[in-house]
């Protein structure tokens, strides 16, 4: 049986450096509550992006949480359903309404020329997401919101290290989210940041990361536990230390699979803009059924048979999953490229776990399941 092969295998960087630091933290006996390494971390990672102050949170849905909360969203919040589910649950977590708006079928982001008809008097804000790292349309997002008086966030899980029209990821709206899950191409085991310029807000949402104490016996904010703890931001530190390596292999298999699946009828690879710095963390392909010979499905399952665990991101949308489903049973009919792409997308297996040889054992695989019946 052949060892599986799966999206989001975890980098890890230099191993023994890792370890160092775990030693180093069990000698300090300072294992949470914003110690030195949690600290290093938030400093390197806001000198990467560019910004005034980088908060670790425990995960990117709580940081999510929080953000929202500092920025006193409430009502409705409008965001695409072509996401990762918890930015959905983030925000109907903290009794937001999520409103699903579809996307360009270009880029596979929030389509700007669709929020307008979505806003109500009860509309707060609006969530974009950096879908593979392919930055929104964050100029007409923020004309948008400036003209209707919201809120703008960004989900930048996918984004880290990337850029859109020369400006870092991180650096748009009020503030960005960003994942560090062991799947990003970055991580720290489980981790996520969140990234601002505003000096008030990032005041709020540290205190609301740690149960909203501002000194030693004094509570001034509702707040949660959502702190980083030592190993997980050594973790960080030590993929940080590797980034340049991670994405030199992550365009290395990227381009492999171009090359390998150029000439698959109906078969296509997403593109990524040359001009704008990408990390590659995902290698995306669209199967066209009226194409392909074989459907998205018979593809995966395929690939699945030969323990190619690729992946359907993000079928079937959000609104086609519970609670919202259940709450938004219409939801599809304003979303009809959303249903489209996340019938045709197949994400592949890349980073550090994957070499050129395996990508063209994975482009074989698809050649050959994408021959005529």
């Amino acid at each position: 049986m052949k060892a599986l092969l799966h999206v989001g295998r975890p980098n890890i960087g230099n191993r023994e450096r890792f370890l160092q630091r775990v030693n180093e933290i069990l000698d300090r006996r300072w294992l949470s509550n914003n110690g030195p390494v949690v600290q290093e971390f938030e400093k390197r990672v806001a000198e990467t992006l560019g910004v005034k102050h980088a908060l670790a949170m425990c995960n990117a849905t709580a940081a999510i949480e929080i953000a929202c909360r500092a920025l006193g969203l409430k009502g409705e919040v409008i965001l695409p359903s072509y996401t990762f589910v918890a930015t959905a649950h983030a925000l109907h977590w903290q009794e937001i309404t999520p409103v699903f708006c579809d996307m360009d079928p270009a880029t596979h982001n929030i389509d700007p020329t669709k929020i307008e008809r979505l806003i109500t008097p009860k509309t707060t804000g609006i969530v974009g997401v950096h879908v593979w790292g392919r930055g929104c349309d964050t100029e007409a997002i923020q004309e948008i919101a400036a003209r209707r008086n919201l809120k703008v966030m960004y989900d930048a899980s996918h984004g880290f290290g990337c850029s859109k029209a020369g400006r870092m990821i991180g650096t748009f709206g009020e503030c960005e989210v960003f994942s560090f899950h062991a799947t990003k191409f970055i991580n720290c085991l489980e981790g996520g940041v969140v990234a601002t310029n505003n000096d008030e807000l990032a005041y709020q949402m540290r205190m609301m990361t740690n149960f909203g104490f501002t000194d030693f016996d004094k509570v001034e904010y509702l707040g949660i536990n959502g702190k980083m703890n030592e190993i997980s931001a050594a973790m960080g530190m030590t993929n940080l230390e590797a980034i340049d390596e991670i994405i030199t292999v992550n365009r290395q298999n990227y381009e492999a699979y171009k090359a390998g699946l150029a000439n698959v009828p109906g078969v296509s690879v997403i593109d990524y803009d040359p001009a704008e710095r990408n990390n590659y963390q995902y290698v995306v392909i669209e199967v066209d059924p009226e194409v392909c010979p074989r459907n998205r499905d018979e593809i995966v399952e395929a690939l699945h048979a030969q323990n190619i665990i690729a992946r359907k991101y993000f079928w079937p949308g959000c609104h086609r999953m519970e609670p919202y489903r259940s709450l938004q049973p219409n939801a599809g009919l304003l979303l009809p490229e959303t249903e489209r792409v996340s019938a045709k997308v197949i994400v592949l297996p890349t980073g550090q776990a994957v070499d050129v040889e395996t990508v063209q054992r994975v482009c074989h695989l698809i050649r050959t399941h994408s021959k005529n019946r």
